[in-house]
Order: C-alpha cells, then sequence, then structure tokens
C-alpha cells in the first residue's frame, strides 16, 4: 500500500513540474560573481552554513533552489534572515545563483543517535510508517538522499539536524507551503510525524549518503 501510494505521489510530481524543468538554465560562473554575500551565512564553499539551522546548499539540486529562491523572493516562503537579500534580482540571476551552488561538492556529516534511533529512521526513509499511512523518503529523495533532479525533489542527504527539523515541524503546522505544486506532499508526510520520529529522521538524513 505505502509503495503504491509514494509511486503516485511521485507521478504526480513528475506531471507538475515537468513544464519548468526546461526553464532553469543557469550560468555557474555568473551564479559565482552574485554569490559572495550568501556566504556570510551558508558559508564560502555553500556547504559549511555559520549556524546549524540554516540549510547547507551546495551540491543541492538546480531546479530545486531556483524555485526556492523565487519563493523567498516573494515572500511566499517566508524567511527573515534572507529579507532584502533577494530585491532586485531577475529570474536569470536566480537561475545563475542555483546553478553555481548545485554545481558546489556537498558535505556529510555524521548521525549521532544510538543505535535503535538510527534503526527507527532508518526503517521510516526506507519503508515509511504503514499503519499511519506515511510514505517513505526514499521513493522521491534517493536511496542515498540525493533527491531527484529532474523533478525539482531536494537532496537531503547531510542535512544538518537542526535544519531538517525546523523544516519538517513547518510543514507539519503548516508554516511551510511550498509543496503545493505537489499536492502537499510533505505537508501530508510530516502531518503524521510525532517530534520523536521527526528528531530521528533529521538526524539520520545529516549523516546519509
Amino acid at each position: 500500500m505505502h509503495v503504491r501510494m509514494a509511486t503516485a505521489l511521485m507521478v504526480f510530481a513528475l506531471a507538475g513540474v515537468s513544464g519548468n524543468a526546461a526553464a532553469v538554465t543557469g550560468d555557474v560562473e555568473a551564479g559565482k560573481a552574485q554569490a559572495a554575500a550568501c556566504a556570510a551565512c551558508h558559508g564560502q564553499d555553500g556547504a559549511t552554513p555559520l549556524d546549524p539551522s540554516y540549510p547547507a546548499l551546495a551540491g543541492q539540486s538546480a531546479l530545486y533552489l531556483k524555485r526556492q529562491l523565487q519563493f523567498i523572493q516573494s515572500n511566499e516562503r517566508p524567511v527573515p534572515l534572507m529579507a532584502g537579500q533577494l530585491n532586485g534580482k531577475s529570474e536569470q540571476d536566480l537561475a545563475d545563483l542555483a546553478a553555481y551552488f548545485a554545481a558546489l561538492p556537498p558535505k556529510v556529516s555524521q548521525a549521532q543517535g544510538d543505535d535503535e534511533t538510527i534503526a527507527l529512521a532508518d526503517r521510516m526513509y526506507r519503508g515509511g510508517i504503514l499503519d499511519k499511512g506515511v510514505a517513505a523518503c526514499i521513493a522521491c529523495h534517493g536511496p542515498s538522499g540525493k533527491g531527484n533532479a529532474p523533478a525539482g525533489f531536494p537532496a537531503i542527504g547531510g542535512l544538518s539536524k537542526a535544519y531538517s527539523i525546523t523544516q519538517l515541524t513547518d510543514y507539519r503546522e503548516g508554516r511551510r507551503t511550498t509543496d503545493e505544486a505537489y499536492g502537499g506532499m510533505m505537508r501530508g508526510v510530516a502531518g503524521r510525524l510525532t517530534d520523536t520520529e521527526i528528531a530521528a529522521l533529521a538526524d539520520y538524513l545529516q549523516g546519509l549518503h
């Protein structure tokens, strides 16, 4: 049942973004020239954020990054610390920034939980939670957490525990709604997770590669 659910969600999501994928045509060198200000929070390498609650951008899908930059620019995804950072940037500017960070090598940390907690997270990631109708993360984000770039599904392996907890909790509580094009898929998944399950999964993700 959960495999069929995950497959259906994947097909729906792919259909929802197929018309947008070709629009992401950024220039890496042009993006590099614009990215100096980003280093203050996301690190010179794009993979070592100043604070663990900030996202690592290096190696992320360019399509996903561009969409998130658009959401932040329009305030559809409110990020107070990003206020004003994207003012005046064109669609091409955003595509260039996305291409630059997508081209950088990502970093991976290690899960810190005990064996039982990591095993719980591994079961959730690879098999979902059948009795709660939670689809497996692997269906959209892949066996090593590298995501699905053509579909715009983000790479989540290596993201910090603090960042993943915040994002999953925001999806669960309806504070983040940037999955609208995917039928509210992330809100549907996160809405069925407890704080304990979110923390276990977030810890697991930072060591996934």
